[in-house]
């Protein structure tokens, strides 16, 4: 029966069968209330959360940008935020405000420095469902990411003005002195594994932190209640291996090892994506 049969048919239906179907609807009606509350319930237990992407000291959102497409080819509703980068619990206030605005289930990533954040931002919110670290700090109650980064780091050096540029450049620096990599610590530390090109772009567009973020010590740590993963970078040498294994294990992470440098998100982004997604999975209701 084509469309136009089908309208002529139902013209004809005689008006005694008016009641009936009204009835009938009344009926659907009253049922359609339940059902629909359980299909948006089911819905909402199905949903892919919404993943907030929190980048690190020297670097701004862009960061992200290769994984951020990823997600979103994906299906996944992706925010990557700015960072400010002026103070531990400033930072992660911050990020905990934006959180807020946000409804349904959240996973939260950070990546180095901004695992620090992340670590704060995330407690006490019902809402957040996994964490993601990525060459990441995750410190405990009183721990900074200077000393976390340990001995072993390509920054822990007995002169801190032959791997960064201070501004202002009055020595000691203050809590607000301002940290910008050199463009030899970018070139062979920070950005191993980029190319050439983008090596020098990350050195000329890199965000400073403040001395005193990168020494603030950590208040209550999200990881005690909210499950975690870790992404560990064989061959990064501003967070080494040993540093964050150490760390993803008191946590309890689900740890990814991957062959790259600090700053894998931008050399691996396919690796990051997919442990993302990992967290996204075990974590949905």
């Amino acid at each position: 029966m084509t469309l136009a049969q089908a309208a002529r048919h139902t013209m004809r239906w005689p008006l005694t069968a008016v009641p009936l179907l009204t009835a009938v609807a009344l009926i659907l009606a009253s049922l359609n209330p339940a059902q629909s509350a359980a299909a948006q319930d089911s819905r909402s237990r199905t949903a892919k959360p919404t993943i907030v992407l929190v980048h690190g000291a020297w670097a701004d959102a862009s960061s992200w940008s290769r994984v951020v497409a990823r997600l979103q080819d994906d299906g996944y509703m992706v925010r990557a935020l700015a960072n400010p980068l002026r103070s531990l619990s400033g930072d992660a206030a911050s990020v905990k405000a934006f959180l807020e605005t946000l409804t349904g289930p959240i996973v939260l990533v950070g990546h180095s420095y901004g695992g620090a954040v992340i670590t704060n931002a995330a407690t006490g919110n019902p809402d957040i469902k996994a964490l993601v670290y990525v060459n990441a700090f995750a410190p405990d109650a009183g721990e900074s990411a200077t000393a976390l980064a340990g001995p072993d780091s390509a920054l822990s050096v007995p002169d801190p003005t032959t791997v960064f540029d201070l501004v202002p450049p009055a020595l000691p620096p203050t809590a607000d002195t301002d940290l910008y990599l050199k463009k030899s610590t970018v070139l062979t530390s920070f950005a191993s594994g980029l190319s050439p090109d983008d090596k020098a772009l990350v050195a000329a567009t890199q965000r400073p932190a403040t001395v005193g973020a990168l020494n603030e010590p950590s208040g209550t740590p999200a990881w005690r209640t909210i499950p975690s993963w870790s992404v560990i970078g064989t061959k990064d040498l501003i967070i080494p291996r040993s540093a964050q294994r150490a760390m993803a294990k008191r946590a309890g992470s689900t740890i990814t090892e991957y062959d790259a440098g600090h700053v894998g998100l931008m050399t691996d982004p396919r690796t990051v994506t997919n442990v993302i997604e990992q967290a996204a999975r075990a974590t949905a209701q």
